[in-house]
């Protein structure tokens, strides 16, 4: 039951995504004289992005601390990593962040192409020209007040642990004296694992963002990113 589920709901997916592109293609046209920052085109993508969620019967998403996010100004938010579905549940968060995704995804049609077209930011894993053109595409955006988000594990983890923190997030939140929001994802590793297409059975996952840090408050780069880390990881143990 559960595997002919999955294939209708890909299916679903594969079908509704030309049309949502096409919708974002539009708003990015006549919101560009305005919306250089493509915040418009943000909000749209979430809404695509979050449908996906919405519509599935088998899973419920909620989000709590939202407000703690300025709607102005550059931060850095960081995610902890267990699913594919943690990309289209962290658009709940309805907050105008630039993505900092692996390059990969920006090939695949439709979904690839709406990145691009939002300005998001690519990044090939292990390719260090790749990571340093990341961090000054990343540089320039939170100069010019854009948020960013990144999943500091790097990539997702395999069984459910919260894997070591990378750097690049934490020193670009040191770098610019911006704020660093700790969300802890809760729930979607059990939706859909790192290995399997097959939808699992009701999911309740939960979006937390947590209090901000400030970067002036540690010593070092260590110390904030471990800091950043524990937060999620006590949220994460917190709810079981």
């Amino acid at each position: 039951m559960l595997r002919a589920f999955s294939v209708a709901y890909w299916v679903f997916i594969a079908i509704t995504c030309p049309i949502f592109y096409v919708g974002a293609v539009i708003v990015a046209m006549l919101a560009w004289p305005f919306d250089r920052r493509r915040v418009l085109l943000h909000l749209y993508t979430s809404v695509w992005a979050v449908s996906y969620i919405w519509l599935n019967p088998l899973w419920r998403l909620r989000v709590s601390g939202r407000a703690a996010l300025p709607w102005r100004g550059p931060a850095v938010l960081v995610a902890n990593h267990a699913s594919l579905i943690d990309i289209i549940a962290l658009f709940a968060v309805f907050h105008p962040f630039k993505w900092v995704s692996k390059r990969e995804i920006f090939s695949v049609p439709f979904i690839g192409w709406n990145m691009r077209l939002n300005g998001y930011v690519a990044l090939r894993r292990g390719d260090r020209d790749s990571v340093r053109h990341m961090m000054a595409t990343c540089d320039r955006l939170l100069a010019a007040g854009s948020p960013i988000m990144l999943f500091p594990e790097g990539s997702r983890t395999p069984d459910g642990t919260l894997q070591r923190f990378k750097d690049g997030a934490f020193e670009l939140a040191r770098r610019h004296g911006v704020p660093v929001f700790p969300i802890a994802v809760h729930g979607t590793g059990r939706a859909l694992p790192k290995h399997g297409m097959i939808l699992r059975d009701q999911i309740d996952a939960r979006i937390e963002v947590l209090p901000a840090l400030d970067p002036a408050a540690f010593p070092d780069l260590a110390g904030l990113r471990e800091a950043t880390r524990a937060a999620i990881a006590e949220a994460l143990a917190a709810a079981g």
